[in-house]
């Protein structure tokens, strides 16, 4: 008796075991099919000048541990012309190639339509950031975009040489000129004659608009189409500043200047060759690398005046995070986006790239004005930048810039005089306006 229940008992716990164990093997099974299910891949287009692609893949990868979910990096052209370009010809084809998109703050307007509205997943968050890149980024009420980082033109100069030189940083252009010239001599008679005394750029793409508007808002000549559409880049201060930059090359820039984009004049002067660089805040974290020549020998503040009736000003960057609505993750997607530009994530950028955060409690973070300090003392250039005139002219933005930009390198290489560039600049966008803005 005894042993047949031992043998019965024996029984029971073998088919309680492999009951339990089918059991499990059915909730593993169950999970497995769950966590398949969850676990995605979603694509992110990332820029990679100077330090962008490496702080980006830093971002989603700590997203991608956190969730469970894989993130494919696409990189794309560096110049904004050549990237727009691109992402026109993958959003008109309406493929989900790209789930996340990292878009100029002049694009919303252009591409809203193809993306997602983020306030579904945005759970009011938008609120802390900058209102105005908000209102840029809300195209017929949706959300389609959110800020990532924010930009504006500095001027960086070099504090060793300006005090070797008894030299304040330059109030007014003129003042820039006159300095640059003054140092430029100085360096070459000491055996340098590779230097030069201001760089910026000045190739014929979008970022040569960025420097352009600068210099004729700081004369006060407007930003070429005023909100309400109006053509207004025919006046006396647009031309005195066209007049001011058609000294520059050859003189206190080179030649090679007509060729230079944003990694090109850091180059120079990163490499201790000029005095002056017109460039955004991402050059201040590089220029003190501990392999770089300038290191602790660079100062930043906001731009020169258009004389001394003029005013400092930057014009308006800065970089957004948009879903694509022919996305086959949208959620995902949205999710990765909304941890990409939270707070956290925006102070880690700011700490170690010099990216300018689109939060404003940030500019009081102590830990963030500690690592680069003229944010605080350029809180004001930052959130008072000027606009391109994106948003009034929607599509035809692209032709207007485009229009401008060639203008603006014609008077830098001498093939335009400010007075006749004005005049030709204005017929062309009236050409342009002629099918509406």
């Amino acid at each position: 008796m005894t042993s047949e229940i031992s043998h019965q008992s024996h029984s029971a716990r073998r088919i309680a075991s492999s009951g339990a164990a089918a059991a499990a093997a059915v909730l593993l099974s169950g999970l497995a099919l769950s966590v398949s299910a969850q676990a995605v891949e979603v694509s992110i287009s990332c820029g990679a000048v100077g330090q962008e692609l490496k702080f980006c893949q830093e971002g989603v990868d700590a997203w991608a541990k956190k969730t469970g979910n894989t993130v494919k990096v696409i990189s794309t052209p560096n110049e904004t012309t050549e990237r727009l370009a691109l992402y026109q010809q993958i959003l008109a084809s309406g493929t989900g190639d790209i789930d996340v998109m990292q878009i100029d703050v002049i694009w919303p307007g252009i591409l809203g339509n193809h993306f997602i509205d983020l306030k579904s997943y945005s759970k009011g968050v938008e609120a802390d950031h900058f209102k105005p890149i908000i209102d840029n980024n809300t195209v017929g009420g949706r959300l389609v975009a959110m800020p990532w980082f924010t930009d504006a033109g500095v001027l960086y100069y070099r504090k060793d040489l300006l005090e070797k030189y008894a030299l304040k940083a330059p109030a007014t252009w003129e003042d820039l000129i006159a300095d640059a010239t003054k140092i430029q001599e100085g360096e070459r008679k000491a055996g340098n004659d590779k230097f030069w005394g201001f760089v910026f750029q000045g190739k014929a793409y979008e970022g040569l608009t960025c420097d352009a508007l600068e210099w004729v808002d700081s004369y006060g000549g407007g930003a070429l189409v005023d909100d309400k559409g109006n053509i207004t880049v025919n006046n006396p201060k647009a031309i005195a500043a066209f007049t001011m930059v058609a000294s520059l090359v050859g003189k206190i820039s080179p030649d090679g200047v007509l060729n230079y984009a944003e990694e090109e004049a850091r180059g120079v002067f990163q490499s201790g060759n000029a005095a002056f660089m017109r460039n955004w805040p991402y050059a201040w974290s590089l220029g003190n690398g501990a392999d770089s020549p300038v290191k602790d020998k660079i100062g930043v503040v906001a731009l020169p005046k258009g004389g001394d009736a003029g005013k400092a000003t930057g014009s308006l960057g800065g970089w957004e995070l948009a879903v694509s609505k022919y996305s086959k993750h949208p959620a995902e997607a949205a999710d990765l986006v909304m941890y990409l530009t939270s707070k956290e994530e925006q102070k880690r950028r700011a700490i170690g790239g010099s990216y300018n955060p689109t939060i404003a409690a940030l500019y009081k973070d102590q830990e963030v004005l500690t690592a680069v300090p003229f944010f605080g003392a350029l809180y004001d250039t930052f959130t008072n930048a000027v606009a391109r005139p994106s948003k009034v002219t929607g599509t035809n933005y692209n032709k207007v810039s485009n229009a401008f930009w060639n203008t603006a390198h014609d008077v830098l290489a001498g093939k335009l005089k400010p007075a006749d560039a004005v005049v030709q600049l204005e017929s062309e966008l009236k050409k342009i306006k002629r099918s509406g803005w």
